[in-house]
């Protein structure tokens, strides 16, 4: 077992003279199945093609992304785990100092806009070469999007990266297809049909599509907010492996064509992903751990965590899951999870400690009901909000099994739970023994929990449940604290400046914050990014689904005045609370904000 080939030397040790794909990363090369890259070049290496990978090229010459050759087949193309854009620049537009994703945290070594300048360079250097693209980078931004960053609609990435095709969503099984058919000899440009892949061609190419829906065209999408608003709710409920269908855009004189998404990995799929040969670590190339400290900083939340399940039937706004791995929740069995706490206990530096069994969505562990394995998920309603669906299956008895098994397994000390869990999920259970036990055994001092605002009206926008049902968790969590003798604290992801949020909203979570003695060191800004309907809702002052008016925060004032609000103890943002609680006319609350 080694790493991938990253030179001509690794592949001539393989006695490799040309690889079959070429995987060119904006992140480094981190072996670990947290990464996009890793799984998807393990998992063409399992099934008999030599891949290699260039990770994080030179884009200022050839040089290169030359360096390995001409692929047989092709070459893949991704911006990393991140968008770049996110990767590179702050919700002010500000430049980023640090990424976590490059060696000792160096910003500068990937392009903005990565996916579109590497693929550039391919077709400098290679010409006509297959390219196909994916990750979350090309995934979400498949179709013609708001671009927060130029503030416009862009065209899709296939369009300006003049790559071949995409690969949207979870990619193994859309990889697998396209590998087979390219190394059967058909052409790139003729392959079509493919679940999960998204294609440009000629108009005439409606001729032959049986079942489609056409969501707009650009040259209106760029310029008409409704038409936007309409066609980002048809491209959202059109995202379901069961109920979907093709889904065309135009283009001039040509159609931008997004097959229906391919059916999730069922657990034994999952279970064959995750048992790849990863070496679970960045290459030793971006040299040794120092004290400790990674050379690349990414793996350091994840190399002793493990992720159990896909998909998240949450459904918040503001998340790009639901276009990216979709709503339908599925997992890996307890004995592959089981098997990887294994391997990784049997690790040089491994303390005892696994950090997470978590995932998008921790506690889920299966999809929201039954119905939805035949009829696919709601296209009117969501699960959890705005109140939980009648239909919903609420139970952690699997996952809390899980959990146990792995703190059997030798060397293991303690795990954790620090991804995501839903709480507005966990309080419907009426079996509290996962909760109990979330407190007395898996929490590491504190836990993050999710609950963003607390005013009705922007949680609705959120696609988030009602503030009473945080406020029964909290009082659940201390009680089991209390019972448990653990001093244990909840931290509360916030958000401030979503849309739908006014500066009257901002100073009532204020005052909840305040009342609580809670002092948040760190807020979120909304940040728009691709694929979310709150970003939808942010660029056209509408609600895609409902078609009303939003609300929406835009100048720099205002959001610097939600943020202030909600860290109100701050010195620094006294004189910006007292100008936000006169300008709507609460200056009651002056005193108590700022004491």
């Amino acid at each position: 077992m080694n790493f991938l080939p990253i030179s001509r030397e690794d592949m001539q040790s393989r006695g490799i003279d040309t690889l079959d794909f070429i995987y060119v990363s904006g992140d480094a090369y981190v072996d670990h199945p947290s990464f996009g890259a890793a799984i998807i070049m393990r998992w063409l290496e399992h099934l008999g093609y030599s891949v290699g990978i260039i990770a994080q090229p030179d884009w200022r010459s050839l040089n290169d992304i030359k360096k390995l050759g001409k692929p047989r087949l092709g070459f893949l193309v991704s911006a990393g785990n991140i968008d770049s854009m996110v990767a590179h620049y702050t919700v002010a537009k500000k430049r980023r100092n640090y990424d976590y994703y490059s060696p000792n945290g160096k910003i500068g070594l990937r392009p903005d806009r990565a996916v579109i300048v590497y693929c550039n360079l391919i077709r400098q250097a290679f010409g006509d070469i297959p390219i196909i693209i994916g990750g979350l980078e090309a995934s979400l931004r498949r179709y013609a999007h708001y671009d927060y960053w130029d503030n416009k609609v862009r065209r899709s990435i296939l369009v300006d990266s003049r790559a071949d095709m995409i690969i949207y969503g979870m990619g193994e099984r859309t990889v697998a297809k396209i590998a087979e058919l390219l190394d059967s000899g058909a052409a790139i440009k003729k392959i079509r049909g493919v679940r999960g892949t998204v294609i440009l061609c000629e108009r005439a190419y409606l001729d032959d599509l049986k079942e489609y829906v056409i969501c707009g065209d650009y040259n209106e999408l760029k310029s008409d907010k409704r038409a936007y608003a309409r066609a980002f709710k048809l491209q959202y409920e059109e995202n379901d492996y069961i109920t979907g269908k093709t889904v065309v855009e135009l283009y001039d004189n040509k159609i931008l064509v997004q097959y229906p998404p391919q059916p999730p990995l069922e657990e034994r799929e999952l279970d064959k992903v995750y048992s790849l040969p990863f070496m679970r670590d960045y290459h030793p190339s971006y040299g040794e751990y120092i004290n400790g400290a990674a050379a690349i900083p990414a793996i350091s939340e994840v190399k002793f965590s493990i992720t159990h399940n896909r998909g998240c039937f949450g459904a918040c706004n503001f998340c790009a899951l639901a276009f990216h791995q979709g709503r339908s929740v599925r997992s890996r069995s307890i004995k592959s999870v089981v098997r990887e706490a294994e391997i990784i206990a049997d690790l040089p530096d491994f303390k005892g400690y696994i950090h997470d069994i978590g995932g998008p969505t921790a506690n889920f562990r299966k999809p929201s009901c039954a119905a939805q394995l035949k009829a696919g998920v709601c296209k009117n309603k969501r699960c959890l909000a705005p109140s939980p669906c009648a239909h919903l299956e609420v139970s952690h008895a699997e996952y809390m099994k899980l959990i146990e098994a792995v703190e059997a397994v030798p060397k293991v000390k303690k795990v954790f739970v620090r991804s995501g869990i839903r709480f507005d999920y966990l309080m419907l259970d009426s079996d509290k023994g996962f909760f109990n036990k979330l407190v007395r055994d898996n929490i590491s001092g504190q836990l993050k929990v999710a609950p963003e605002h607390i005013s009705s009206r922007v949680l609705k926008t959120m696609g988030k449940c009602g503030s009473d049902v945080y406020e029964q968790f909290c009082d659940e969590f201390f009680d089991l604290c209390e019972t448990h003798g653990k001093e244990q604290y909840l931290v509360p992801y916030l958000m401030s400046s979503h849309p739908g949020s006014t500066l009257g909203d901002a100073a009532e979570l204020a005052v909840y914050l305040k009342s609580r003695g809670y002092s948040p060191e760190q807020v979120q800004d909304f940040y728009p990014t691709p694929g979310t309907a709150s970003t939808c809702m942010f660029y056209t002052k509408l609600d895609p689904f409902s078609g009303r008016r939003v609300y929406v925060p835009e100048s720099y004032e205002e959001k610097q005045a939600q943020r202030a609000l909600l860290q109100s103890g701050k010195p620094a943002n006294r004189e910006i609370v007292k100008k936000a609680l006169r300008s709507i006319g609460r200056e009651d609350l002056l005193a108590f904000l700022l004491k």
